[in-house]
């Protein structure tokens, strides 16, 4: 399946993901306000961090190599075995940590003991949140993307479902809830697709541990640890920024405008996980990667620049459908926030191929220096400019994300 084909079942399941998180969106600012949006911004950062957690980060690996070894049967239950050995003991350790820790979590991220009771819900249900990433990275790794896609909009009309009537039952400690349960009870969906699928019959998972494979997986496994970790660190240190230097409701704004600029980029960070990072995995030559790499701008490239001014255009009546009045001041942050995501968007095409050819080191110190900029940019840049001060740094670090992972990448795509 070609980058065409891939990118539009990924935008059919983007648009119903899409659609869902407005109307979540929506909902959720009626019954919590800028400062609600804020809180759930926060636990979404340590939901991502802990469902890493409990895959190991192998998930990345898992597709890479069930594409490169797809004709190799018993190699691919090999894998599949070694992965879920992983996925029980890393669920196991967050489960712990989570139980544990959940008082103090509560305490320390949001200021209050009340949530103590979402963090232990967390920890009950997580072991399915990690099994429910890796089928999906097996499915993308075989190439069934419809069945992937199929997948995909199914979870995002649960979460939809979910979401809406928890709000309304229980108001934002409900929205927490939904971010808590929605992966792990659509796992039970996901495994009802697969039953009679051949590669998640219950033999395929019995093969011994091999320690060559885990270390193979452990070697993405690092490079998503890292991002889970320092992605959400670096957006909750900056919400906490924004808090200290202006206020809750300001941090609030913030977040809205960062929750419009994740949902325009989702579509292609599904094309690109969907297509490129297997396609990219399986290609040895720099030629056939610099041929695919021209396809993917050509194609991706002028669409983004065309969506990104159309939003800049619309901003008023999508802060309008997205929010509530109290959110106008959002509008302030989309010139510069959208210049971002398009840079951005470039940036990350070179930096698949990190990951593709697993280039460990050079993806964790391109994570680690980025996040540290962008931390640094937007407390600067908030304290002499306010508010817009941010969008203005997310643009510039951006920027020279995109210089420095074309110069580390070079020796893969130009020998």
């Amino acid at each position: 399946m070609n980058l065409i084909k891939t990118s539009l079942l990924t935008f059919i399941s983007t648009s119903i993901k899409m659609a869902a998180a407005l109307v979540i969106s929506k909902v959720l600012a009626i019954y919590a306000g800028p400062a609600g949006l804020a809180v759930v911004g926060q636990f979404q950062n340590i939901v991502q961090l802990f469902t890493t957690l409990s895959k190991a980060g192998v998930d990345t690996g898992v597709t890479k190599y069930i594409a490169e070894y797809s004709a190799c049967p018993g190699q691919l239950r090999t894998i599949l075995s070694t992965t879920v050995r992983i996925v029980m003991v890393f669920s196991g350790f967050a489960m712990v940590m989570l139980v544990v820790g959940s008082g103090w979590m509560s305490l320390f991220f949001f200021d209050t003991p009340v949530y103590q009771d979402v963090f232990i819900l967390f920890a009950i249900t997580i072991f399915l949140c990690g099994l429910n990433g890796i089928c999906l990275a097996i499915l993308n790794g075989l190439g069934h993307i419809r069945t992937f896609v199929i997948a995909n909009i199914i979870q995002s009309v649960f979460a939809l479902l979910l979401s809406v009537g928890l709000i309304q039952w229980f108001g934002l400690k409900g929205a927490l809830y939904a971010l808590v349960l929605n992966q792990s009870l659509v796992f039970f969906v996901l495994l009802y697709m697969l039953r009679k699928h051949p590669m998640f019959r219950i033999e395929n998972f019995k093969y011994p541990y091999d320690r060559s494979v885990a270390k193979k997986l452990f070697n993405y496994s690092l490079m998503a640890l890292v991002t889970a970790i320092v992605g959400p660190l670096t957006t909750m240190l900056i919400r906490q920024d924004i808090t200290n230097q202006l206020s809750v409701e300001q941090a609030g704004y913030w977040q809205g405008m960062w929750y419009i600029s994740t949902i325009f980029t989702t579509v292609v960070t599904t094309s690109l996980t969907v297509y490129y990072l297997p396609k990219i995995a399986s290609l040895r030559k720099a030629s056939e990667i610099r041929m695919e790499l021209i396809s993917g701008y050509k194609i991706i490239m002028p669409i983004i620049v065309a969506a990104s001014v159309a939003i800049f255009f619309a901003r008023y009546p999508i802060i309008n459908l997205l929010f509530t009045e109290e959110f106008a001041p959002v509008q302030i942050l989309f010139k510069w926030q959208l210049v971002g995501d398009v840079i951005k968007i470039a940036a990350w095409l070179m930096s698949y191929l990190m990951l593709a050819k697993a280039m460990t080191a050079e993806f964790i110190s391109t994570e680690i220096i980025f996040s540290g900029t962008f931390v640094c940019l937007s407390i600067f840049l908030t304290n002499q400019f306010g508010l817009i001060g941010l969008s203005y740094a997310y643009a510039i670090n951006y920027s020279l994300y995109l210089c420095a992972v074309t110069l580390v990448t070079r020796r893969v795509w130009l020998r």
